[in-house]
């Protein structure tokens, strides 16, 4: 067998040069050096450009030899991008918001991007500390489910031309890219669903007033009403907090009325679950004694007996669409500006509810 004493050489080299990148911090020269790729094609594939299929292998095979890390900072500097993203949310607690911010990350990984999550606790003061907390991160854009008044803040922002969109709830006078659920249509097809089945005195446990989905469910509740020509009974519409406390208080209330509901339509996730508490407690049977129609509230729809009847929201589809938003405009495709995004829901069916009509 013989040796090329020149391609020996080379071999010799490059292994005590590979030797001296775990030593020292590797860097984007070094990996040029190791795959004998350009610094340029390098370049491309670390800020998430496409490179051919050979050349990403060989890139990601030295990123992994050499433990390259990229510079953030650098980057941050040469590029004034982060790569992160802030998603600022009212309540970890929360399992649809939490869903949400799963599915945003699940996009924002495969694209290279980190994302900053933050918590308001419900709390509109706190809800304005967190954005600008955000906004100080120099993150490249924002993802935000709001609450308060805080639509003067994000106005501000957008004229910085700082990528910002809103989930779940629109705000006045604010034009950036929203992306919601068709909430009215949720609320008048689960309520439909009762009134063809016979029931008359529908109670309904609503959210806060200062929210825009609790206050398109009730608008819904209230459509419903009239297109089949049926007063509402103010009291049997209780306003709760979107929490499980407020559930259970009102379910209480409703089935404590000298003339009960037949049927109750809850409007969120928690209040559901709140709502649910309540009827073990007071040995409602469900649906000979009351028929309930749940909002989100999956696993509980399942492990209730009889199976609970519940509007289903998109949740893996609405972070990906916000995902993709944000990552649209920062890449500077301005296309449908602002976008507004309506995403149907769906009404599982299953017994929770009785049939009246005999």
């Amino acid at each position: 067998m013989t040796h090329d004493p020149i391609a020996d050489k080379i071999k010799s080299e490059l292994n005590v040069s590979r030797l001296k990148v775990f030593i020292l911090a590797a860097t984007i020269k070094d990996v040029a050096k190791y795959t004998g790729l350009s610094i340029a094609t390098i370049s491309k594939y670390l800020n998430g450009g496409n490179v051919l299929e050979e050349n990403r292998k060989l890139i990601e095979e030295a990123i992994r030899a050499l433990d390259f890390k990229v510079n953030e900072i650098a980057r941050g500097l040469k590029t004034n991008k982060t790569m992160t993203i802030g998603v600022l949310i009212p309540d970890f607690n929360n399992i649809f918001f939490t869903t949400i911010v799963s599915n945003i990350e699940n996009v924002l990984i495969k694209n290279g991007y980190s994302t900053i999550l933050c918590d308001y606790k419900n709390d509109i003061e706190l809800e304005k500390e967190k954005f600008n907390f955000l906004v100080n991160k120099q993150v490249d854009g924002i993802i935000i489910i709001p609450q308060g008044d805080i639509g003067g803040y994000i106005k501000e922002q957008l004229k910085k031309n700082i990528p910002l969109v809103l989930v779940d709830r629109a705000l006045e006078d604010v034009e950036c890219d929203t992306i919601l659920v068709d909430n009215m249509n949720a609320s008048y097809n689960a309520v439909e669903h009762l009134i063809t089945r016979g029931h008359r005195r529908i109670g309904i446990i609503r959210g806060p007033d200062n929210i825009f989905t609790s206050i398109e469910r009730l608008k819904g509740y209230i459509r419903v009403h009239k297109d089949y020509s049926m007063k509402i009974d103010e009291s049997l519409v209780k306003k709760g907090d979107n929490d499980v406390e407020s559930g259970y208080r009102c379910l209480n209330e409703l089935m404590e009325m000298d003339v009960p509901p037949t049927a109750v339509y809850i409007t969120n996730y928690e209040m559901t679950l709140g709502a649910i508490m309540a009827i073990n407690e007071r040995n409602v049977k469900v649906p000979d004694d009351l028929s309930v129609i749940g909002f989100d509230n999956l696993h509980i729809a399942r492990i209730v007996k009889p199976p609970l009847t519940i509007v289903v929201q998109p949740m893996e589809q609405i972070g990906e669409v916000a995902a993709n938003t944000v990552l649209k405009r920062i890449k500077g495709d301005m296309s449908n500006y602002p976008s507004m995004v309506r995403l149907k829901t769906e009404l599982m069916i299953n017994q929770s509810v009785k049939d009246l009509r005999g």
